[in-house]
């Protein structure tokens, strides 16, 4: 086996060990069905040309935060973009997206994934990383943040999340 076949495999295995990750990315910045699949392909094409510049300095998981939530938010600058132009038209796909999500999912699933669909990209990606457990020094290092600036977004993450949900 060669070092290029070698690598691909190393590549498929720390991927299909961690597909939950880009999966989950996925889901928070995107309503729509197709739409997530299409941005988790563009984020498995972005890992795989950037996989030969992983160091492993970091866990492999992390860096894969990292690569998956800046496609994510590049993709949503894109959409929001488009939803300028196209406004009405979006709303009504959006809102038809949200009433066949709703019937899937639980109400109380359903609402705090769209209460944290509302926060700005940065409080999303604290948000996620959190869920998974990561420490909040992780979390720095990930968005590029100090680990005080974390709890201090944390806790003002939480207060609107509250907000949301109680409204």
């Amino acid at each position: 086996m060669n070092s290029k076949q070698a690598q691909e495999k190393a590549f498929l295995e720390r991927i299909t060990q961690s597909q939950g990750i880009i999966h989950k990315v996925c889901r928070l910045y995107c309503d729509d069905e197709e739409h997530r699949k299409d941005l988790f392909q563009e984020i498995l094409i972005q890992l795989w040309k950037s996989y030969p510049s992983y160091r492993g300095d970091a866990q492999f998981s992390s860096w894969m935060y990292r690569v998956a939530l800046n496609i994510a938010i590049q993709d949503f600058r894109k959409v929001k973009k488009r939803k300028l132009l196209m406004f009405e038209s979006y709303e009504l796909d959006d809102q038809e997206n949200n009433q066949q999500q709703a019937e899937m999912e639980n109400e109380q699933f359903s609402a705090m994934y769209q209460a944290i669909g509302q926060l700005d990209k940065l409080d999303k990606a604290i948000v996620l990383l959190h869920l998974e457990g990561h420490a909040n020094e992780e979390i720095g290092q990930i968005v590029g943040i100090t680990t005080n600036y974390v709890r201090v977004k944390m806790n003002r993450i939480k207060k609107k999340l509250s907000k949301k949900l109680n409204s």
